[in-house]
């Protein structure tokens, strides 16, 4: 597997994108994640995203941060948010999400930001799993999401 930094516009990112809102929306029965996004959030020093492709070449995994200071959604000044991790379904279960999480913390970290946060939902519990292993804990509720019960919200800090 090769990572590279992508933006979030890319057309293999916006592929890979198009794919986790139909999982969202199979476990949730809604129209998945319809947090606003905009392609600048990811831009370096403000941000990353990355994506992951396999021996042929082929799209397999994304993730990405971006950051996010005291606002009234719930953030906290120096924080970076974790978005839209995602590995194709038969790319799961080979680490993949684990070193493109740590390539983000090491560059939100690099970039001067404190905490990672991210918000995930109770239907994803493989994300959970993921997340409390490497460190997350869970945290109050910020973001888009903060007032749905299904919402879990999770930080850890880089320094």
């Amino acid at each position: 597997m090769i990572i590279h930094p992508r933006s979030f516009d890319h057309p293999d990112a916006v592929k890979l994108n198009d794919q986790v809102q139909l999982e969202y929306a199979e476990r949730y029965g809604d129209e998945g994640d319809v947090t606003p996004l905009d392609p600048a959030m990811f831009e370096p020093p403000n941000g990353l995203y990355l994506l992951a492709y396999d021996t042929r070449d082929r799209p397999v995994a994304t993730g990405g941060w971006r950051t996010q200071d005291r606002n009234d959604e719930g953030y906290s000044d120096g924080d970076a948010e974790l978005k839209r991790m995602f590995v194709i379904p038969e790319g799961r279960g080979n680490g993949l999400a684990r070193r493109i999480l740590a390539a983000l913390e090491d560059d939100a970290r690099a970039a001067g930001r404190v905490r990672m946060v991210l918000e995930t939902g109770d239907q994803q519990p493989e994300a959970i799993a993921l997340y409390t292993s490497s460190g997350y804990t869970p945290c109050e509720k910020f973001g888009h999401y903060r007032t749905y019960e299904s919402s879990l919200c999770f930080a850890k800090p880089l320094r």
